[in-house]
């Protein structure tokens, strides 16, 4: 019965986990890697998570911890292109997109998960920072510096506006609109 359980939590949470790994690696293959381990993680744990209105955020603290334990380690045969296999959202332009993945991708591992959760996933400041085990203040540091650099790397290339909406544009699941305060910055 449980692991029916986990079978349609799997399905549900799934693609939310690959566009979130996604936008924290940069690469579709490794993102799939990234969600395909945290949900065999999950599993193995399934039996132990008593409370399961809790295991969306374990999912994801999860996901998180994965993805910087994975960044920790060196991959020297790996490079990162700027043609992507398939398209990871609708954007305003491609150029633009490549763009701000590529800005992304040049920001620190902790830096680039709390501007993919704050900004792409949706998710509070307090729920950023348990998610990242860090004060919010930190979270809201971490989140204005490297919105900064983002800005500075993105210079030239497209609008502030353009490129900040392309970051923080809502995905067919988001339901809130936090993070949309930060647009009103000047850079």
């Amino acid at each position: 019965m449980a692991e029916d359980e986990f079978v349609q939590f799997a399905e549900a949470v799934a693609p939310r986990l690959r566009r979130t790994a996604f936008l924290l690696c940069g690469d579709w293959h490794t993102a799939e890697d990234l969600a395909q381990t945290t949900l065999a993680k999950v599993f193995a744990s399934w039996h132990r998570i008593s409370r399961r209105d809790a295991v969306n955020a374990y999912a994801m603290r999860t996901l998180l911890n994965t993805y910087l334990g994975e960044s920790r380690k060196k991959r020297p045969g790996e490079v990162l292109t700027g043609q992507l296999p398939e398209p990871p959202v609708p954007a305003p332009s491609p150029e633009l997109r490549i763009a701000v993945l590529e800005a992304l991708a040049m920001l620190p591992p902790k830096a680039r998960a709390v501007v993919v959760l704050r900004y792409w996933a949706d998710q509070s400041v307090e729920q950023t920072a348990a998610l990242l085990g860090c004060s919010p203040g930190n979270v809201k540091s971490q989140s204005a510096r490297a919105l900064d650099k983002l800005r500075l790397l993105l210079d030239g290339i497209a609008t502030e506006r353009d490129a900040e909406d392309l970051i923080t544009q809502p995905n067919p699941g988001r339901t809130g609109d936090h993070g949309r305060d930060i647009t009103s910055r000047t850079a």
